[in-house]
């Protein structure tokens, strides 16, 4: 097979170090009436290209964000009808991910690999079935532009007034070509513009608008003022307790637009190669004293993912922290599971993404979305089977962490069972054994598994003082996680018809373990905490499940209906209670509205999901600034269970990706009506319920081509295409 763009050349500058972004230019002529044109492109930094004055494609901050090392993206476009006789291709060459604060602030290894660079073919094919491909090489020129500094982290300077030349033969450099692969992810796209809502002073005199909701994108505006003049821009997820403009959290990340204006009002700017975090803008400078809120635009950023899955209850509350959850991703999906849009950081935490990447499944389709993602999980993979903490690994550290790097198993097995798509099984298989390998390798014992720098669970609230981990005995979670992530393994390798003989003596030894270790000699766990018991429980390792779950519900109940977990336990507690008989306490979990509750950050105003359960406390202070982002999506797990147990809509994993559904509604009298519905590969399936007298009425629609086993009270059906009324009465 040819290589990736074999012909061309990696193009740079003479200085490639400078803030500034190049525009590198080739002018060429038709030699004849064409029947095709597609430009095959990608750089070492991010990119935008343009023929003839315009814009190739919508892809936002191209070629995307991948472990640049071992794979680097390269995108096709078809460019027939923007040719025409005499023609100029341009591409601007930005930093973006590969180079500036994320990789100084990350301490990254991926500056040093090669220069700033770009590399395409643009590919004719003529009439008369002649091809010419024009490609980067020493031929072209450059020059700067008016983008004097763009990054990721802090945002962007643009001078309007600035102009083209003078004009510079390019330099041909190494970009290592050996990296280059045809385009996996989706593409980032705009996918919304939303108007401002309001605009006002604050207690400290300054002006700010505020766009009603937290999104991840960019602020376009009109370009008023005169030549010369300088308009500022500041951007926040939040508000302080008085009121005025807050980012401290964003902590070294600038996240401003400088924008130098050339007298142009009709002009409407927007960043080209970053992106933000943000609810509210402060106009740190502005050049006019009335200022029109019409002039300011808040474009939404994300992959361009379908969505699939919608939910909707009668307690108004619920509705926006699921429109929280739906927010949340859409913010953090931005071509990787980012951990958080707005702060210095901006990076795919493999735990975050296994916590959420069941609900992620039911949300949108991102199967394409995780597929690339994992590739890179894989190429980051140590020799040992170790999985960095961060995908793409920018520290270039493999981590190996519990909880983390089980998003190695995690995350193919559910996107398995939710699309039924075997290839993700073959394709990551390795990677799910050398995980399971590494971890087994590092000794017999619990203390070996959970050796090292480990998160456990994360910002658990019965952590101890000054600690940021609950208190959950490390070595029980660590053989836990490796039991589930040895049972995937198995899972994975009984589909994939492998012999699994290995891991079932893995998962044996462990589950031997764990019992000697951590079960009493009454039959308890040696750990008292939420997290121990629900993901005892969600592992299927407790003696006794009905049991767990009982204790479970009590602790609880006395901790005064509210919860104590951090990122893992949280992840587990609500299917951990429901599926071992105690739904009434998931509920009440659920409709919980005082700290620490998911309904605690919707009444404080919040639209996305809190990286705290109290980043902002009841007296308006903020949990700190160090580490406080209002827009982190792994709570927001929670949906998962909205669509699993409330409605009941499961995937079947003897038939997964919907060809057969597992539908078993769990009513609550708490509410008048609940209802969800999910775009399968078999059409929609649905199913709600609402409270008549006497008890439920429940209405489950099956799509046809698929079949489903419906359980509703004592009723079990296995049905075909159709809708189905049943009537469950208050027990």
């Amino acid at each position: 097979m040819k290589p990736i763009l074999a012909n061309a050349q990696f193009i740079t500058t003479h200085n490639p170090d400078s803030p500034i972004s190049p525009l590198f230019r080739k002018e060429f002529q038709l030699k004849k009436p064409i029947a095709s044109a597609n430009l095959v492109i990608t750089a070492n930094g991010v990119y935008e290209a343009h023929i003839n004055g315009k814009r190739v494609g919508d892809f936002i901050l191209a070629p995307g964000f991948t472990s640049y090392p071992k794979r680097l993206q390269v995108q096709t476009y078809d460019v027939t009808e923007m040719l025409s006789n005499n023609s100029t291709l341009d591409i601007i060459l930005g930093n973006g991910w590969r180079y500036g604060a994320l990789q100084q602030v990350q301490h990254g290894i991926y500056e040093k690999l090669c220069d700033r660079s770009v590399i395409a073919s643009l590919n004719i094919t003529y009439n008369d079935g002649c091809e010419e491909s024009i490609v980067t090489d020493e031929q072209w020129i450059y020059s700067d532009t008016g983008i004097l500094y763009s990054d990721i982290y802090n945002g962007e300077t643009y001078d309007a007034n600035a102009t083209l030349g003078p004009w510079k033969n390019v330099v041909e450099t190494e970009g290592l070509r050996d990296t280059l692969i045809m385009q996996e992810g989706e593409t980032v796209r705009e996918i919304e513009s939303l108007k401002a809502v309001n605009l006002f002073v604050t207690p400290n005199g300054e002006r700010v608008i505020d766009f009603g909701q937290e999104i991840t994108g960019y602020v376009e505006f009109r370009c008023v003022g005169e030549k010369g003049d300088k308009i500022v821009i500041d951007h926040a997820e939040v508000l302080d307790r008085d009121g005025n403009f807050y980012n401290e959290n964003y902590r070294s990340a600038r996240s401003n637009i400088t924008y130098i204006t050339n007298g142009d009002s009709e002009r409407w700017y927007h960043p080209t190669f970053t992106f933000q975090g943000f609810r509210y803008i402060r106009l740190t400078e502005y050049p006019v004293s009335d200022i029109d809120v019409n002039d300011f635009r808040a474009i939404v950023v994300h992959s361009d993912m379908k969505r699939t899955g919608w939910f909707t209850c009668s307690d108004p509350l619920v509705n926006k922290l699921y429109s929280n959850i739906i927010w949340g991703q859409r913010g953090n999906f931005l071509d990787i599971p980012t951990d958080c849009p707005q702060r210095d950081e901006r990076v795919g935490w493999t735990g975050d993404a296994q916590i959420f990447c069941r609900t992620a499944a039911y949300n949108f389709d991102v199967k394409k979305f995780f597929k690339k993602w994992l590739h890179d999980l894989s190429a980051d993979q140590s020799s040992s089977g170790a999985v960095s903490n961060i995908v793409p690994s920018v520290t270039g550290e493999s981590g190996g962490a519990f909880g983390w790097g089980d998003a190695a198993t995690i995350c193919p097995w559910e996107l398995y069972v939710a699309y039924g798509d075997v290839s993700i099984l073959r394709e990551q298989y390795d990677s799910m054994q050398a995980w399971v390998n590494y971890v087994w390798a590092k000794g017999d014992t619990p203390e070996a598994w959970a050796s090292g720098s480990q998160p456990a669970d994360w910002l658990g609230l019965d952590a101890e003082e000054g600690s940021l981990r609950g208190s959950t005995d490390i070595n029980l979670l660590a053989t836990a996680f490796l039991i589930h992530s040895a049972d995937l393994v198995i899972k994975a390798g009984k589909v994939l018809e492998y012999s699994v003989g290995k891991y079932e003596a893995i998962l044996e030894y462990a589950k031997k373990i764990f019992l000697e270790r951590f079960v009493t000699e009454s039959g308890m766990l040696t750990c008292d905490t939420q997290t121990a018991y629900a993901v005892t429980l969600a592992f299927c390792i407790a003696p006794d499940n009905k049991r767990y779950a009982k204790y479970l519900a009590d602790k609880i109940h006395n901790n005064g209906d509210k919860l104590q977990t951090g990122f893992i336990g949280t992840t587990y507690i609500m299917e951990a209670l429901t599926e071992n008989g105690q739904a009434e306490t998931a509920y009440t979990l659920l409709l919980q509205k005082e700290f620490p509750s998911w309904l605690y950050s919707v009444r404080m105003g919040a639209t996305t999901i809190w990286e705290h359960w109290d980043g902002i406390k009841s007296d308006g202070s903020m949990w700190s600034h160090k580490m406080n982002s209002f827009n982190h999506y792994a709570y927001g797990s929670v949906a998962s269970w909205l669509y699993r147990t409330v409605a009941g809509i499961r995937p079947d994993e003897s038939k997964p990706g919907y060809e057969n559904i597992l539908i078993s509604p769990i009513p609550d009298k708490r509410l008048n009506f609940a209802s969800a519905s999910l775009e399968t590969a078999y059409g929609k399936v649905s199913s709600g319920w609402k409270r008549v007298e006497g008890g439920f009425e429940i209405t489950v629609t099956v799509p046809d081509g698929a079949t489903a086993d419906i359980c509703v009270g004592e009723i079990y059906e296995h049905k075909s295409g159709g809708t189905y009324v049943y009537m469950l009465k208050d027990l």
